[in-house]
């Protein structure tokens, strides 16, 4: 993956507006050591304001043009993050041991990342540099199989 940061910034900002998120302040924040994620994104929905984490250290995924568009995508999406998250707890409390809220908030996870993913994609095949999706989890996979 290109990790260059003047790369990065190029995207955020072509992204950004692209996204509807100018009103937004999103600070890169490039990590540089060993980390189990490529990306991330830390949100403060009162102030606007967020911080965009790249893996630039050994990022999973092999294009970095898709990856800011999802983390931005999650920032896109994060009010119907938040309220399934407290309609869960509404309907099941806030004890995460519950197998019915963990079974409820797995589902919701797993729904939600993927609807992320496909939204990333589709994004990335319409106005994206590099079109190239990344096969980073599953090529490792391939490669840990194979050797």
């Amino acid at each position: 993956m290109n990790t260059a940061l003047s790369d990065i910034e190029r995207y955020l900002e072509n992204w950004q507006a692209i996204l509807r998120l100018q009103d937004w302040d999103i600070k890169l924040y490039p990590v540089d050591k060993e980390w189990r994620k490529t990306g991330d994104i830390k949100i403060d929905a009162d102030d606007r304001t967020a911080v965009l984490l790249v893996n630039v250290y050994n990022p999973k995924r092999s294009n970095l043009e898709e990856l800011i568009i999802h983390e931005l995508l999650h920032l896109k999406l994060w009010g119907m993050d938040q309220m399934i998250d407290s309609l869960l707890g509404c309907v099941y409390g806030s004890d995460e041991q519950d197998q019915k809220r963990e079974f409820a908030y797995t589902q919701f996870m797993t729904l939600l990342e993927s609807t992320v993913n496909d939204l990333a994609k589709s994004f990335l095949s319409q106005g994206g540099e590099d079109k190239a999706i990344s096969f980073g989890r599953v090529m490792k996979e391939v490669e840990q199989e194979l050797s």
